[in-house]
């Protein structure tokens, strides 16, 4: 039987995003620098949007408001393959297991982008670059769902260390919404401090040294955890699936602390609302600790510990959009996302960010 916090929670809203609203490039190469791109605040007790600046999420916040960020940094985890016969894919490294193992995604050229393999069978051998190799050896399986479509558990073998391995060879993993390679600072955030995502914990983009010094100004205060990202699922929507999480002891304090005070405890990202939603107890305590988290947040689960999330603009369909849910409703949402659509949001990691809040 399906644990019910790992299940593929339906989405809760359904729309159509034009391709033009899709961010192709970094804010850097419109003439913008990371904290002005656009920012909806939206406050889902008394149903308003606002709209202004990632500059000024300052005025947004109140003295004491605790944010709660990720401080896992992006590996360069797509690496050129060759497969056993002879025709070129790309490996997308995703999550490192246990036992020197991997959870891996192989994609193959399509016209607009790369695209799962369909293909592929255990024991094939991957030829990677610098003498490398990667050899699959059974479809990734979460207990109590059935093998996954894209996602393969493999061995890894590096000539050197993972980090300077993928300096040298790999690059930032990117979909076909992204025109051209950028270069991997592009895919870092203020806040990296320790090596592992897949992808970018894209929430904590916009953020910089001068928006932080205004935050402390403002007396918000910071606490870190790290959860590391695995592979998005844009094409089939899979639930998300095990990820590795650390809440420190100092982060754990500082929440309960607020919350105890009834100050507000805001999620940089959706990737922090799920590490903080695995360490908190049914009376709403955050309790350090780490491991493997394959909790799925939806409304029927609800939060435990986060008022407020900061959060780039999802997907149509994408299951991220149930989290969104549970933090502001399922109508307030709607409302929101048929805001950004009118006022030309742009989507995606390189996108404009959303507020949501209990109020302003």
């Amino acid at each position: 039987m399906t644990n019910p916090t790992t299940a593929a929670p339906a989405a809760p809203i359904d729309f159509e995003l034009p391709a033009d609203l899709e961010a192709g490039e970094p804010p850097e190469a419109r003439g913008l620098d990371r904290d002005t791109v656009r920012l909806m605040v939206s406050a889902h007790r008394d149903d308003t949007v606002a709209h202004a600046t990632f500059r000024e999420l300052p005025r947004f916040l109140r003295p004491g408001d605790l944010i709660v960020y990720n401080a896992s940094g992006t590996l360069s985890a797509a690496l050129p393959a060759v497969r056993a016969d002879g025709s070129p894919a790309t490996l997308h490294l995703s999550t490192r297991l246990p036992a020197g193992l991997w959870t891996v995604e192989l994609r193959e050229p399509g016209p607009a982008g790369s695209r799962p393999c369909a293909s592929g069978v255990a024991g094939e051998r991957l030829r990677l670059p610098g003498g490398a190799s990667a050899t699959l050896l059974a479809r990734y399986r979460r207990e109590g769902h059935p093998a996954s479509p894209r996602l393969w558990v493999a061995e890894l073998r590096l000539p050197g260390p993972l980090g300077w391995y993928l300096e040298d060879h790999g690059s930032p993993i990117r979909y076909g919404y992204v025109r051209r390679q950028w270069p991997p600072l592009y895919y870092q955030t203020v806040f990296a401090s320790e090596p592992g995502s897949a992808e970018m914990p894209s929430a904590g983009r916009p953020f910089t040294a001068r928006l932080l010094a205004a935050l402390a100004a403002r007396g918000v205060q910071l606490a870190p955890l790290v959860l590391h990202t695995g592979v998005a699922s844009l094409e089939s929507h899979e639930p998300p699936y095990e990820e590795w999480y650390r809440v420190p002891l100092e982060t754990a304090r500082a929440v309960n602390a607020a919350r105890a005070a009834g100050r507000r405890v805001v999620a940089v990202g959706t990737t922090v609302v799920r590490a903080l939603e695995t360490v908190a107890d049914p009376a709403g305590q955050a309790h350090p600790g780490q491991g493997w988290t394959d909790l799925v947040v939806t409304p029927e689960r609800g939060l435990r510990l986060v008022d407020g999330l900061l959060t780039g603009l999802h997907e149509p369909r994408a299951t991220h959009l149930a989290m969104l849910a549970a933090v502001c409703g399922a109508a307030h949402l709607r409302r929101a996302y048929a805001e950004a659509l009118r006022e030309r949001y742009l989507w995606h990691e390189f996108g404009d960010m959303h507020l949501i809040l209990p109020e302003l």
